[in-house]
């Protein structure tokens, strides 16, 4: 189901770059843009809604990426975009930036940087847990019935924690780019904004040309 509305998600939000595009391309006075750069900062809001409901049910379906194409899965960070590699996307597109701007996109991406380590440290931590816990002797010598299914239900509540990473990760992707439109003017984040889908189509172009691609025989 996920998958399903995730690419109606798609769907519509390429209509809204269209439209971006569009209003950037016309020059539109600031009130103007600033619409149609809310319409797209919404749209983010919506795709976290959507993961939000999935990962209650299976936060290893949007770990995996399997919901996105090959070449955008090389990418997925805790069930979908790193947060700072976005930044380091679209910066390039943002000149020129006042001094205040620059401040705060650094102070940005070192908050970014930091809560990326955390949330990966904490991870990693899950994951030798879980680890020790599938690999303990209790486990491999299933004797004591009893106390081989408590291991197991053990090992279940450690997985069942990934779901609380993925919603940290989401919230810090979410919190992202809010404060990017909150750094920029409205112009900026049309393009910002604009940048981003272009990176992801891209990713998504390249899984397409690497699908297509004439398979060697014999490899």
């Amino acid at each position: 189901m996920f998958d399903v509305e995730y690419r109606r998600w798609l769907e519509e939000h390429h209509k809204l770059m269209l439209q971006l595009r569009a209003a950037v391309e016309s020059n539109l006075a600031d009130g103007q843009m600033q619409m149609f750069v809310e319409a797209a900062v919404s749209h983010y809001d919506v795709l976290m809604g959507l993961k939000g409901v999935i990962v209650r049910a299976d936060a290893f379906h949007l770990m995996s990426g399997t919901w996105k194409t090959p070449a955008e899965r090389c990418f997925v960070w805790i069930g979908d975009f790193r947060p700072s590699e976005l930044i380091k996307v679209v910066r390039k597109y943002l000149e020129p930036l006042s001094e205040p701007q620059m401040l705060g996109i650094y102070s940005l991406q070192q908050s970014v940087h930091e809560s990326e380590d955390a949330l990966n440290q904490g991870l990693e931590a899950v994951h030798q847990s879980l680890s020790d816990t599938i690999s303990s002797e209790v486990m491999s010598s299933p004797p004591d019935m009893a106390t081989y299914t408590a291991h197991l239900s053990l090992a279940l509540d450690k997985l069942a924690s990934l779901e609380a990473f993925v919603r940290q990760a989401d919230s810090l992707r979410l919190q992202t780019l809010h404060r990017l439109h909150q750094i920029l003017t409205v112009h900026q984040a049309a393009r910002c904004f604009l940048a981003i889908a272009e990176y992801f189509h891209r990713l998504r172009a390249l899984s397409s040309l690497w699908t297509a691609r004439p398979k060697q025989e014999g490899v």
